[in-house]
């Protein structure tokens, strides 16, 4: 092989390289800029609601409001901790009951409610 096929094939990698790395950019300023529209029109949607454009809903004791945990005492929430815990162990044990009655299996006594 002579010298110069070496020069020639170090000159296409380096073009086939640069071509990629074109392109690369060419895709990520399309990225960024759809990004940039986007977040532009979130922000002209968001910035035509006014303090008037906010309904507050009717406060309602039964639901809870995301990060009250943080200012309620221990007690409560540990009392909410088991009762929810309680509720989905029940709700398993009524699924297992009902699959175990469609298919026809026989039940285990745990899972039967004798109360």
């Amino acid at each position: 092989m002579p010298w110069w096929s070496w020069i020639l094939i170090w000159i296409a990698l380096v073009a086939v390289s640069l071509l990629f790395y074109v392109l690369l950019g060419i895709r990520l300023y399309r990225q960024f800029m759809a990004t940039v529209k986007d977040l532009g029109d979130a922000g002209a949607r968001l910035g035509n609601l006014g303090p008037a454009d906010w309904q507050e809903e009717p406060a309602d004791p039964s639901r809870v409001v995301p990060g009250s945990a943080v200012f309620a005492s221990p007690a409560v929430m540990r009392h909410d901790y088991e009762a929810s815990k309680s509720a989905r162990r029940e709700e398993r044990r009524r699924r297992r009951v009902q699959r175990k009655k469609d298919r026809g299996q026989p039940q285990a006594l745990g899972d039967l409610d004798f109360t």
